[in-house]
């Protein structure tokens, strides 16, 4: 219990803004981004490398806005901090790198008694604790995939050796493609929408922070 009370939080930025991708799209919340990802170490300077070699998310180290090592209330009051005072609707969106590598009860219960729904976004090769309100789970098409059930599953498309239907055999509340932003964006986005038309379990996910010009 010691050792759980002196834990201490790598977080590489957290901030307040609107979610950009699946479900959510459009709601305000704050960003808690933790450091560090078990799919790929930063030691490779070569992402390709990577399992998931398209990552356009710089999760390494504690420089970002509001970065820092935290422990566990310091962390929840600088995240209560940036909401709205005395607004309702508080969200949280706890992502990475990989979140699960730090994401725990003791977060979770501690932010949700400050009126917090929690959110999650993961790869889903860790198992979760279980008081997340909204599982968010990416895939990697070269990691084994262990959390099979959540809110929605957002499969970047394409990837090589992706097998879509194999996705919805999984339990999820919502099955979403995103195109995958590289020197071809143009392309998967038509590939993507034409998936989509052909498989309506599916439904399309932008990431519209990117054209918003938002955080």
């Amino acid at each position: 219990k010691m050792i759980k009370a002196n834990k201490i939080y790598s977080v590489k930025e957290i901030f307040l803004t609107l979610q950009g991708e699946g479900y959510n799209t459009g709601t305000p919340a704050v960003f808690c981004r933790f450091s560090g990802c078990n799919l790929w170490n930063g030691i490779e300077k070569d992402r390709k490398k990577a399992v998931c070699s398209f990552c356009d998310t710089d999760f390494n180290g504690v420089n970002g806005i509001n970065g820092g090592k935290y422990k566990l209330g310091d962390l929840v009051k600088i995240i209560n901090s940036l909401w709205p005072k005395r607004k309702k609707n508080k969200f949280v969106v706890f992502t990475g790198g990989e979140p699960i590598l730090q994401l725990d009860s003791s977060l979770i219960k501690k932010i949700k008694s400050q009126g917090f729904k929690v959110a999650v976004e993961t790869n889903g090769t860790l198992p979760l604790p279980k008081e997340i309100d909204w599982v968010c789970v990416s895939p990697k098409i070269k990691s084994k995939l262990i959390v099979k059930r959540g809110n929605e599953i957002k499969v970047v498309f394409p990837q090589k050796n992706v097998v879509l239907s194999e996705y919805e055999k999984l339990n999820f509340q919502h099955f979403y493609i995103q195109p995958l932003e590289n020197k071809d964006i143009v392309l998967n986005t038509k590939k993507s929408i034409s998936y989509v038309l052909k498989n309506p379990k599916w439904k399309l996910s932008v990431q519209s922070h990117k054209f918003l010009k938002i955080k």
